[in-house]
């Protein structure tokens, strides 16, 4: 697969635009205080650029209070990464 760093993302709030992955599988990108996840695919757009599809949103510091068991739901990479605060 080429390495090419800039990829275009399909779906989610940032559907049709490029992004530099860094040639990274995962891909976060911060919209809003959350974490919206991009995945590489196999595929190629027409310029020959990887493809990421959007995998969902997730919050920083991992699961939502009422929603889900916070302490048992792994947190975002890029979060820990970072250190935003909470716990999981």
């Amino acid at each position: 697969m080429d390495m090419n760093s800039t990829a275009h993302l399909v779906g989610g709030p940032r559907d049709g635009s490029t992004h530099d992955t860094g040639g990274d599988a995962l891909v976060e990108v911060e919209i809003d205080g959350m974490m919206h996840r991009y995945i590489r695919t196999t595929k190629q757009h027409d310029d020959g650029r990887p493809l990421y599809n959007y995998d969902g949103m997730v919050a920083p510091d991992g699961g939502e209070p009422g929603v889900e068991d916070p302490a048992a739901r792994v947190a975002s990479p890029r979060a820990d990464a970072e250190r935003y605060g909470g716990t999981h």
